[in-house]
This record gives C-alpha cells, sequence and structure tokens, in this order.
C-alpha cells in the first residue's frame, strides 16, 4: 500500500485519539500469563507483534513463525527453552534471520537449554526442545539489546531457583530492564537489581491478578513530533498514559520542551500541546535508554530546520532494517544533510525541504510512522505504509482525525 500525505487545513490542531496497549508490555505480559495462567491482561496491543506473540504461546510442537517480530523471537526463545515437553522450530521472516540470536542462546544453553541451529550458527531459525533448567547463574554482555535479559529475566520466576543474572560491562536501555522487573514486581515476583547483578527468586505460583497495559509511548512518540511541528496553541489528547510510566521512551515528556511542547498528565491522559516556538537551532541527546524514538527525533529536528546529534544508538542497525543507514537515506530525500556512525546520527541544520519524495520504509513500522508527521511541512508519499500494523494498525486513521489528507496511491 502506497499513500499520499498531506495536511491541506489550519496547522492548528485540537483533537483528541485513543492509543492501543504498548507492545513491549503486551508481550511480556502474554510471556507471564503463560508461566502463570492465572494473570488476566487488559488494554492489550492490537498489533502483529502481540498477534504472533499469542499464536506463537498457543503452540506446543511444530513451527512457530514470528514473522518480523524481534521481540516474539527473544521471549519464545526463552520461553520454550525453559518448557519441559515442547519442541518447537523458531523462525521468521528474512530479515529476522539476519538478526543475532547467539547471546540468548549461549546464555540459555549454560542454563542446560537444548537450543540447536538449523541454518546459520547465531541466527534463526533454531529448534529448541524444551527441558528444565537447572543452572541458576548467567553472565551477559551489558551493552545488547534488553530483549536478551529481559527473555531470561521473565522465566526466572518460575525456574526452580529462580535466577542471578550478571551484566558484563556498560548497561543500556535501563528503562526496559526495569519494565520487566516492574512487571515481575506486579504479579507478586521478588526481585533485587544492584549494580550489574540482577536476582530474581522463583515463585512457583502467582496470586490472581490483572496486569493492565499501558499505551504504548513509542506510538505517542509521532503525536509529540506533530504537536512540535504543527502551529503554537495546537493541543492533542492521548490516551491511556501514566505519570510513573514503567515505558523507556516517556522520556519524550522531557526531551519534547526542547521543541515547544508542554506535557500535562490528567486521567490516565496526556495533553501536548504546543506552547511555543523552538528557538533552538541544534540539539543532543544520548538515547541508549530509549533507541526506538531517534527516528522520530530526527524528522521531528528536520520539519523544524534544526539539526541533532543524537547517540547511543547502537541497536539500531540489527532492528527491523539498519535503521541508521535507512534514516540517512530517506531524510537526503527531502533534502537533509545526515552523517551516521555505528551508533550515532548527526542532521545539519537547514530550512530546504523537498516536496513530493517517495519513503521506503523497508519493512520497518517505525520508519513509516515517524516520516508522518513531515506531512505538516511538505507532501510526501509513503511505500509499503501497511508495515504500521506491526506495532499501531490505526495509525493513518488516527492521522486523518488530526486533520491529515491520506490519500491511497
Amino acid at each position: 500500500m502506497k499513500l499520499k500525505l498531506s495536511f491541506p487545513s489550519d496547522k492548528k490542531i485540537t483533537k483528541s485519539v485513543a492509543i492501543t496497549g504498548s507492545k513491549s508490555e503486551t508481550n511480556r505480559s502474554l510471556l507471564l500469563r503463560a508461566l502463570y495462567p492465572n494473570i488476566k491482561i487488559e488494554n492489550l496491543s492490537n498489533s502483529d507483534d502481540g498477534e504472533v506473540m499469542q499464536k506463537g504461546l498457543s503452540i506446543s510442537k511444530g513451527i512457530v513463525d514470528i514473522h518480523h517480530a524481534g521481540t516474539a523471537m527473544r521471549f519464545l526463545t526463552a520461553y520454550f527453552a525453559s518448557q519441559a515437553g515442547k519442541e518447537v522450530t523458531l523462525t521468521g521472516s528474512q530479515r529476522m534471520q539476519e538478526r543475532p540470536i547467539k547471546v540468548l542462546v549461549e546464555a540459555l544453553q549454560s542454563m542446560g537449554a537444548d537450543i540447536t541451529y538449523i541454518k546459520n550458527e547465531g541466527y534463526p531459525p533454531i529448534q529448541i526442545k524444551g527441558r528444565a533448567l537447572d543452572k541458576s547463574e548467567v553472565r551477559l554482555p551489558a551493552n545488547i539489546s534488553s530483549q536478551y535479559i529481559s527473555a531470561l529475566l521473565m522465566i526466572a520466576p518460575s525456574l526452580p531457583n529462580g535466577l542471578k543474572l550478571d551484566l558484563v560491562g556498560k548497561i543500556t536501555s535501563v528503562p526496559y530492564i526495569k519494565m520487566t522487573l516492574g512487571l515481575l514486581r506486579q504479579i507478586g515476583v521478588e526481585s533485587h537489581f544492584d549494580g550489574n547483578m540482577i536476582t530474581v527468586l522463583p515463585k512457583p505460583a502467582v496470586e490472581e491478578s490483572t496486569l493492565v497495559v499501558e499505551s504504548d509511548w513509542s506510538s505517542a512518540s509521532y503525536f509529540y513530533s506533530i504537536a512540535a511541528l504543527s502551529e503554537v496553541g495546537s493541543q492533542i489528547e492521548l490516551s491511556a498514559y501514566k505519570e510513573n510510566s514503567l515505558q523507556g521512551d516517556s522520556v519524550l515528556s522531557t526531551i519534547y520542551r526542547d521543541f515547544g511542547v508542554e506535557t500535562t498528565f490528567e486521567d490516565n491522559k496526556i495533553l501536548l500541546k504546543k506552547a511555543r516556538e523552538c528557538e533552538l537551532k541544534t540539539v543532543a541527546y544520548d538515547l541508549a535508554n530509549a533507541p526506538d524514538i531517534a527516528q522520530t527525533i530526527s524528522v521531528t529536528c528536520f520539519g523544524l530546520g534544526m539539526g541533532c546529534h543524537l547517540t547511543g544508538l547502537h541497536t539500531l542497525p540489527i532492528k527491523e532494517t539498519d535503521r541508521l543507514g535507512a534514516m540517512k537515506t530517506e531524510l537526503e530525500k527531502v533534502g537533509a544533510t545526515v552523517e551516521i556512525n555505528h551508533e550515532s546520527l548527526t542532521l545539519k541544520p537547514s530550512t530546504r525541504i523537498v516536496s513530493g519524495a517517495s519513503i521506503d520504509t523497508y519493512h520497518d513500522h517505525r520508519m513509516a510512522m515517524a516520516f508522518g508527521p513531515l506531512a505538516l511541512k511538505t507532501t510526501l508519499k509513503v511505500n509499503d505504509a501497511g508495515v504500521v500494523s506491526k506495532s499501531y494498525p490505526d495509525y493513518w486513521k488516527d492521522l486523518e482525525i488530526l486533520g491529515f489528507q491520506v490519500e491511497k496511491l
């Protein structure tokens, strides 16, 4: 599906949008419910990733195909490895088969897991024969994807002796680790996070409880971008959000003050208000704890004629696409000057915007959604726009609610 985006009306926006539950919290909650069936879940994400996670957890033998869902790949690897009697082949899309899994597999194997590679060592697809994991201590590099760490932490309370996880080096993506430990705490699991050591105590059974999934802050990032690119006085109300969020991307409420957007929390909603024009020429952020909002911030800065220097992005090249390379290519299509290395992106200030560019999305939902707000500044086309279903199926409909003109080509 190819879309043409524009914003023909007044650039002052006053609208409300309800956003589906967080994909990250949804997939964690689903795994915990699989381990402890008396857990109930409310406000599940309606994303593709959430659906493949649910389907994958329902399979005991055979092939589990998670398509593009990286979170599901990591979480299900740990889950099936710890489930005696279950035997599956875990696979995914061609891109998924290029994304590394070796660090997690080796950690699980050191705990007693039976996992073998079917094609290329270190990459999916993998064959998993579930068994009781008898080791309760494991070491991991601290600078890897937090999904590897969270995968181990979530199965930890179901292990006979719990788990001691020693993270070696500087820890990145701490908020996602804390999100996982926060959800464990909500179901009564005790844990300790001291320095580089995380300890999760065993919990054979939990009391009946309900996990309420907060709406997705990554999805909210696009509305922060829209607010920043709109006229002063614009207001966008989003639900349902918590001021004490477990999600690392909630740092948006602080970052976007730099772009003139103020956030007010009230009754599980947030109100984004464009309070003033941004007077900064360039900004710099370390996004090691929130790399998923790097694309959004890059486009925001470009639309405002600003520069930015974003660091801590070392996990982006192994996402759904090489997000650093993709952002350089697509931003340059609309007139930007961009430099990248293995962990950073630098955008030079410029007021030149090329109209009518066709943005490629590389099978990456965040590429499509990050560029959407730029239609406030110029007409553009988005190729393979349906890729947003991975995390936010209603994205284009919600942009129409705000006044965007979304035309199928």
